[in-house]
């Protein structure tokens, strides 16, 4: 399973931020890399400069063999909380599409 990390302008794409990225995806869709040939995660600031809440934001798209690109979103405080949170609901959507396909 490859992992692409994005980011915008205003955010700092250092070495920690991607080893935490990959960290949290292959923690979390590991079990599921069999399936999936790539992960594109991209992170932005909505607010940039101006601050504010949950302006943190984390869209992460699946690449599933043989199917459509499976993608969501978690915006939060952290960019740690948003790659954590994206993490989570892409690997209930996978999990629930795989087994769907599993009992066909």
């Amino acid at each position: 399973m490859k992992i692409q990390i994005n980011t915008d302008h205003s955010i700092d794409g250092n070495e920690a931020m991607a080893q935490h990225t990959e960290t949290v995806v292959e923690n979390t869709l590991g079990h599921l890399s069999e399936h999936v040939s790539r992960v594109e995660v991209h992170l932005s600031d909505e607010n940039g400069e101006k601050g504010g809440d949950h302006d943190k934001r984390c869209m992460m798209e699946a690449r599933l063999e043989r199917h459509q690109p499976v993608a969501v979103t978690q915006e939060a405080e952290s960019l740690h909380q948003a790659i954590e949170g994206a993490a989570t609901k892409l690997k209930h959507a996978l999990d629930h599409i795989l087994g769907r396909l599993r009992d066909h």
